[in-house]
């Protein structure tokens, strides 16, 4: 028993071939893997020596000792911590020295912000010649955070980033504003077919491959995926979500804009004011759908609809139960909803960005049109929304777990009524009718939230 190694239920520990000389580790041997904190997590490098870089700060009281860590990827696998949730994780391999002993270990990176040790040694990193005293603390010798100070420093610089823009119209305006926008901010910005993509699903590192080459790291995705891709559009984000770039709306928020049907329940649920709206299968239900809604007129529309397209309205019972059985002898999926009589062939587009309304516009119907949507010849002018209607906006788009949105409002005698929440709102009516650069806000955001990992991270890009 005198030739074991002795640790104490917490030791220094020294990786310093991570670049960390001193962290804290709590010893527990009810945990089978070690854990190490680790935020904004990048993997980079080939499919044969995949690695990973991450953001560290070994102080849970100094949130300014900020480090970038790298190493070589040996795993990736789920782990499931004591409060029972499951996580896939990267594993990396490296040496931990505790007093006079080192030895070779492997670690899974995990977001411990909310834990009191950055770091957990478990039993598995716990050799036969080691004993652990359960009431022992820091049996080794003490090490101190003092150790960082002469770490060398360098001075913060404005990291480039790598931007992939998924869509299908390169050039479009929204497109080519996004590109413009984004490479005036000294951003690299790659446009990509999102049915050129196709996926590796497997493996330790996730891959998009694209004409025959595996797409290099992106640190964040802009999707704009049209509606008629929008199951293989959003399969592809969550792919690129996987490889650990940031994107700009999920695939999850994608998917209910997109679900009329899921996307008013949703609002429903949040008691968001929208117009009255039913939803049935049966053809005996016709009369009775139509009844839940207020009657004649009404608006019938598919659940796929986009700018305007398969949105009817029907003025008379008469005209909306034809319509009704017509769409139902095609097998569409379609929405009766009530006709806000006062909106007079208008809306609000509110164009919100990170739960922030950044412009609004008033969008009126050409003549002889109900729809007031641009590419139906409607016009558009610049409105100041009340706190009201700013508010539904902002509650609708959160509701749908949309960082980028346009939100449709209409105007009635009851207040501000939801009309659809889009999730690749174009940006042309938007900018032009009210003056603001929609596009350089949007990559503002993006910089607040794919911030560089250190002020080493660029130095370590570059290498």
């Amino acid at each position: 028993m005198s030739d074991l190694f002795k640790l104490g239920w917490e030791e220094w520990v020294d990786l310093s071939d991570l670049g960390l000389p001193a962290i804290k580790a709590k010893v527990d041997t009810g945990a089978k893997t070690s854990a190490l904190h680790a935020v904004e997590i990048e993997p980079f490098g080939p499919a044969n020596n995949p690695q990973v870089r991450f953001l560290i700060q070994p102080d849970p009281q100094n949130p300014n000792l900020e480090l970038t860590c790298s190493a070589r990827v040996v795993d990736r696998r789920e782990v499931t911590s004591s409060n029972g949730e499951t996580e896939l994780r990267f594993v990396i391999e490296t040496i931990a020295r505790v007093g006079e002993k080192s030895w070779p270990i492997q670690i899974t990176l995990s977001n411990r912000e909310n834990m009191a040790y950055r770091m957990l040694l478990g039993r598995q990193a716990i050799g036969d010649d080691m004993v652990v005293d359960p009431n022992g603390s820091f049996v080794q010798p003490v090490l101190s955070y003092d150790a960082y100070k002469a770490l060398p420093k360098r001075k913060p610089v404005r990291r480039p980033l790598r931007i992939a823009l998924l869509s299908r119209e390169p050039n479009s305006y929204s497109s080519k504003r996004l590109v413009e926008a984004g490479e005036a901010r000294g951003h690299v910005i790659e446009v990509i077919d999102t049915r050129r993509c196709y996926m590796r699903i497997g493996g330790i590192r996730p891959e998009v491959h694209y004409d025959g080459n595996v797409l290099p790291y992106y640190d964040a995705v802009i999707p704009r995926i049209g509606a008629s891709i929008t199951a293989y559009g959003t399969a592809v984000l969550r792919q690129f979500s996987s490889t650990g770039a940031y994107c700009l709306n999920s695939a999850n928020g994608i998917i209910a804009s997109r679900d009329k049907l899921l996307a008013h329940q949703l609002l429903s649920d949040a008691q968001i004011g929208m117009p009255l709206t039913a939803f049935a299968s049966s053809p005996k239900d016709t009369k009775d759908l139509i009844n839940l809604t207020g009657g004649a007129p009404l608006v019938v529309k598919l659940l796929e609809s986009t700018q305007g397209r398969g949105v009817v309205l029907a003025e008379t019972k008469k005209a909306a139960e034809s319509l009704v059985d017509a769409f139902r002898g095609l097998d569409a999926n379609f929405l009766v909803q009530q006709f806000v009589a006062e909106a007079a062939g208008a809306d609000v587009r509110c164009f919100l960005i990170g739960n922030r309304v950044v412009g609004a516009m008033r969008r009126r119907a050409a003549e002889g049109e109900f729809r007031s949507n641009l590419h139906r010849g409607g016009t558009a002018e610049p409105v100041k929304l009340s706190k009201v209607e700013r508010e539904t906006a902002r509650k609708a788009a959160r509701v749908l777990g949309l960082k980028i949105a346009g939100v449709d409002l209409l105007q009635s005698e009851t207040g501000p009524k939801v009309l659809e929440v889009n999730s690749s709102p174009g940006l042309e009516g938007i900018e032009k009718s009210t003056g603001i650069d929609v596009a350089d806000q949007i990559y503002q955001f993006l910089e607040s939230r794919v911030r560089p990992l250190s002020k080493q991270k660029d130095a370590l890009r570059a290498q």
